[in-house]
Parts: C-alpha cells; structure tokens; sequence
C-alpha cells in the first residue's frame, strides 16, 4: 500500500477549477516534486496534503488513514515555506525547538533533537543566533530543522529555494536531497524550476491547467515527454509539425517538408495523422553541408561558457542546436551548415489538444 494516497482530489474556486481530478501515490521515502508554471494547482495541491485548504471532492490517505478532512495541526506533518515563516524573535535553536514544545516534549528530550536537527544541517555553532543574523541558505536550513524535528512522516516544501541567489540555490538542491536521503522522510516538494525538479527527485508530477500531465522518473519526463507542453516546459526542445505515413507496431513513419523519417513509437497515430516531431537541441550535432538529414544557415550564435547555442534556418524550419564548446572554432553567422540526429532521439507527440480548466466559466488564473 502508498504511503500517500491522493484519489480524485479535486479543488473548485467557485466556479473555477484549480485541480481537477489529481490521482497519486508516493512511496515511503520518496522524494516527488510537483512541477509547473505559475497557477498550474501544484501549491494548491499542496496546500490540500497539509490541510491548509479543503478537498472539493476526491480522497487523502496517509499510511492508509484518511486525512481528507482532518484539521492541519492534527496530521503532523512538517511544512518548510517559501519564505521559511522563522520567529524573528527566537534564536536558532528556539525556532527548531518550538514544534516540540508545543507537542510538551520534555526539555531534556528536547534539547537532544534540536541538537540532533542542527547538527543534521551543520548549525550547531549557530544555535543562539536569530534569523537576521543568518544568511539564505542558513535561515532555509533552519526552516528544514524546524521541519524535520517533530519527525514528521511526510515533508512537505513549498519552493524552499526560490529566494535563493543561483550558485547557492543549486548547492542547497543537493544538501536538501542528502539530507532527505540521511532521514528517510517522504517528501512532497513543490516548484517551477525544472532543473530543481529533475536533479534530485525519485518522481516528477508535471501539472497544467489544474491537470497531472505526466508523472514518472525525471529522467522520462525528459526523454519521453507526452505532450508539447511538457517537452518545452522540461528543458528545450525543436518542435515541428508532420503527418503520419505510415504506422507499425514499434514504428512510425512521418514525413516533414521533404523529409520522410522513421521515429520510434509505439502509440499507434493513425496514418494521415498530423503530429509533433520532437528533438533536443542538445542531440543535434553540426556536420558539413550535405552530411546531416538537412543543410540550413546559420541565423543567430549565443556563447553558454561549456556550449555554443545556434539558430539555425532550414526547409523545415528553424531549429535550435546546442554545440559543446570542445575548443573548436564556433560557427560563424551565415554560415552554412548540415545538421544531422540520431533516429532514437526523436520523439512523436500528439497534436495539442486544449486543457479545460473551468466549468461553467471562462478559465480564471488561479494562484499556484
């Protein structure tokens, strides 16, 4: 049985529907992110687990309890804020100790966890500090402290690292997994930073319109994105339109412009289908003209320090390459250039199909 359960879980504004149908199960110790744009459900969804918002309809359970309509202060889990919400008035140690205190944990018992918690996020030296006097990342490590010390059964974070500054962000990213990893906490982490997501969750939920789109291993998600929206939104990809010429049981034929591809797939498009043709930038490689599947011109180069980023027109269209900076002489503007793939990078994706996201109403923006 998932340790977490969420069936149907539906929330309505009104008449607008934030999450619609939201069906997921984490596994002890699992660490799954919720990921999406702004006003895609993914905080309301997480606002419902911590029981900060009502469930319209549909079901909770955790560890095989219903907690669908349980008040938040009687489900114990531990919740790390956006802006980490720390008592500016209390040191260090006060703040991690405050959830014990009001659970009347006994002060000897208490002082050992806070000990414990501060040294799981190496404050220890810094216990008798208040938050003002602590950097980001340090006050974030409160947060989590704060958090973990009640032993919680599931942690629940809420874009923890979003007022982070980049190079400090991405070092956190992984001492939030380690630290994840040492405790064993289920984790339910919710963000629109799609490299956040991928780097280091078990399991990514990616969200639109209120909608659980994709769920599966980051790594999937990336390689096997099922909609046009997910192949953008997680990482970049070359998207063109194609008809489908011909269909099997493992492959597909498809043709685009002038071009007659066999692409991997197995969801069976029906011939004369129209389809999405998606390649990663980073799978396209450079080669001399009349080389590649197709020749184009060099439109726009941009320097990324380990990769070169170019804007490349062809008959197809214009298609976005990321070259390695392996110490080679960059392309030069105008230049051109063939372009060539592996066959097993490419991905068939349905046409977009509209993502309902009200009843009764016109679709309203709701806060994520």
């Amino acid at each position: 049985m998932s340790f977490l359960r969420l069936t149907d879980v539906t929330k309505f504004y009104g008449a607008t529907r934030a999450v619609s149908a939201m069906n997921l199960t984490v596994e002890k110790g699992e660490f799954v992110s919720l990921l999406g744009p702004s006003g895609c459900g993914k905080t309301t969804t997480l606002q419902m687990i911590a029981g900060f918002e009502a469930v319209s309809s549909g079901r909770i359970e955790l560890a095989g309890k219903d907690i669908t309509h349980a008040k938040a202060n009687t489900r114990g889990l531990g919740i790390v804020f956006q802006t980490y919400a720390l008592f500016p008035h209390m040191t260090v140690a006060d703040n991690v100790s405050f959830g014990l205190e009001m659970r009347k944990m006994p002060k000897a018992e208490r002082a050992e966890r806070v000990k414990q918690a501060l040294a799981l996020v190496h404050l220890e030296a810094h216990a008798a500090r208040y938050p003002r006097e602590l950097s980001g990342g340090q006050r974030q490590r409160v947060a989590l402290a704060r958090a973990l010390v009640i032993e919680p059964p599931v942690l629940l974070l809420d874009e923890p690292l979003s007022n982070l500054d980049a190079k400090l962000r991405e070092e956190m990213q992984f001492e939030l997994r380690q630290i994840q990893r040492k405790v064993g906490t289920t984790t339910v982490m919710v963000t629109h930073d799609q490299s956040e997501a991928m780097s280091i969750s078990d399991r990514v939920v990616v969200m639109e319109g209120g909608c659980a789109t994709q769920i599966d291993h980051p790594q999937r998600v990336y390689e096997h994105p099922s909609t046009r929206f997910i192949s953008t939104f997680v990482g970049k990809a070359n998207l063109l339109d194609c008809r489908v010429s011909g269909s099997g049981a493992t492959r597909t034929c498809v043709e685009v412009g002038t071009l007659s591809l066999d692409v991997e797939d197995d969801t069976g498009f029906c011939v004369d289908a129209s389809a999405l043709l998606s390649v990663r930038p980073e799978k396209l490689q450079l080669v001399p003209p009349g080389r590649g599947r197709i020749d184009g011109e060099v439109q726009e180069r941009f320097f990324l320090g380990s990769q070169w980023l170019y804007r490349v027109a062809t008959p197809v269209g214009d298609l976005t390459v990321l070259s390695p900076n392996d110490g080679r002489d960059a392309l030069e503007e105008g230049a051109r250039t063939g372009i060539d793939w592996p066959a097993h990078c490419m991905r068939l994706l349905p046409a977009d199909v509209p993502v309902d996201v009200s009843v009764g109403a016109p679709a309203k923006a709701v806060a994520a």
